[in-house]
């Protein structure tokens, strides 16, 4: 039997105690997310996973010189996507990777000690390296697809944010309202600007009121941005209505040279509701 071979079965062997001996071992009390849990299924989880590594590694041995991160590909991308590891910071999941690699560097002093007369100490040897270079690519590999996996998943969370932000609320058949609310980005602003023109052209909306009682403060490029919606909504045949604005935001507005004189404004939402009737 060669000596690869050997060690995969050696190794095999140990694969649930592996786990056991890891999990017993881990510090409980200085760790948060996955590894704090007392959920009972959570527990059951991890351990799954943790064995799933060692069945996946150990394979390695038994075919020597195949491509470590394809074998892992699947197990990483679950891991990384997986909701109780997101909620774990990351340096305590890197360092339960470096733990488990000490594991196997453990086994395969083991491994020497037991077969050290029957194989060439250089081959054996020679795992070492395949042990750590494997790790190191499974840990990079995690790291990218965790961050990645996190940022798809914020762009797609502060899209919702903003769509719910700038919400286009409808009063009647041909009237609507838009309630803008906290801090507005240059960001924002546009997303506000596109959004509110399709909402308007979906509603089918003849009159939209605008309130900026709800916004506090808006840098110059912003306030431009917001008056631009006006001139969009009667390029499409929607007359609009501000309301609320502050003297903060009426400041910047003169300063950029915007004229009210063809824009409809109110002091309040509700004075504007009502001169409308």
């Amino acid at each position: 039997m060669q000596v690869a071979e050997k060690f995969y079965e050696f190794m095999s062997e140990r694969t649930w105690q592996l786990t056991e001996n890891w999990y017993e071992s881990l510090d409980k009390s200085d760790q948060s997310g996955v590894y704090a849990s007392t959920d009972p299924l959570v527990i059951e989880t991890l351990k799954g996973q943790n064995h799933e590594f060692h069945e996946r590694f150990c394979v390695l041995f038994k075919d020597v010189g195949q491509d470590a991160l394809c074998n892992f590909e699947h197990w990483i991308e679950e891991i990384a996507q997986d909701e109780e590891h997101l909620t774990t910071p990351t340096h305590f999941i890197l360092r339960e990777f470096f733990r488990t690699q000490d594991q196997y560097l453990d086994i395969l002093q083991d491994f020497i000690r037991h077969y050290r007369n029957e194989f060439p100490p250089e081959r054996i040897e020679s795992f070492r390296e395949l042990i750590i270079k494997t790790f190191s690519l499974v840990i990079s590999k995690f790291a990218e697809e965790n961050y990645e996996y996190s940022q798809r998943r914020l762009n797609a969370q502060q899209a919702m944010i903003r769509e719910l932000s700038s919400p286009v609320i409808l009063l009647n058949q041909k009237t609507g309202v838009l309630p803008l609310i906290g801090d507005i980005d240059t960001g924002r602003a546009r997303y506000i600007l596109e959004n509110t023109l399709a909402e308007c052209v979906d509603k089918d909306l003849e009159h939209l009121f605008i309130d900026l009682s709800g916004v506090i403060m808006v840098d110059t490029m912003v306030a431009h941005q917001l008056f631009q919606i006006i001139d969009s909504l009667n390029l499409i045949g929607v007359k609009s209505t501000i309301s609320g604005i502050r003297p903060e935001i009426a400041q910047t507005a003169i300063q950029l040279g915007i004229s009210f004189d063809n824009i409809s404004v109110t002091s309040t939402l509700e004075r504007a509701l009502n001169e409308q009737r």
